[in-house]
């Protein structure tokens, strides 16, 4: 079963679709989180949503709870709130991506996209992460080729991964194997 945090966001059941196409989809409000259900769970999506990662202490307490314990994406706001969990900071952007389609590249830091090279992805963020972000297990594996803007993290032994665009958008081309290679790896 997959656990759906909601922050609230118009996205959230777009997402829920798409992962219910791979898997059993739970879905909770952030203000409202169902214990028995996430500890049942074998993966916990982190959704988009308005505001920045401080805004959500619960979700940053429940990412640090099953961080390498169960697998984890984050999808927007939810890709930051894994940085700021790993004590990154989330900084504003010079230009505002909102219903924008950008060309990613795919980086050779990545396990799970080799042998991809570009993608078309729906961006929808004003925040980004503030580089240089220092890991020892946490890859930024995709860039926007316009601005060069981290667009994917993964950390393959902690089962950790993030996507700063939206795979449900219909902005995002073959949105679906980007949730197919998390759920599968």
């Amino acid at each position: 079963m997959i656990y759906l945090i909601d922050h609230e966001d118009s996205f959230t059941f777009n997402l829920a679709h798409l992962l219910g196409q791979f898997d059993e989809v739970f879905v909770s409000n952030y203000f409202n989180i169902n214990n028995s259900k996430i500890k049942q769970a074998s993966t916990i999506v982190l959704s988009p949503g308005p505001g920045e990662p401080k805004d959500y202490p619960l979700t940053n307490e429940i990412y640090k709870k099953y961080r390498g314990i169960k697998k984890i994406l984050g999808v927007c706001l939810g890709f930051q709130q894994i940085i700021f969990g790993e004590n990154g900071k989330i900084i504003q952007q010079d230009k505002i991506f909102h219903g924008y389609q950008s060309r990613i590249k795919v980086l050779k830091e990545s396990r799970l996209f080799k042998g991809f090279k570009t993608f078309k992805v729906g961006r929808y963020h004003s925040l980004k992460i503030k580089e240089p972000f220092n890991s020892k297990t946490i890859n930024i594996t995709m860039r926007c080729l316009e601005t060069k803007t981290a667009m994917a993290i993964e950390d393959n032994e902690r089962k950790i991964y993030g996507f700063q665009f939206h795979p449900d958008s219909f902005l995002t081309s073959n949105g679906k194997i980007f949730i197919k290679k998390i759920l599968s790896a």
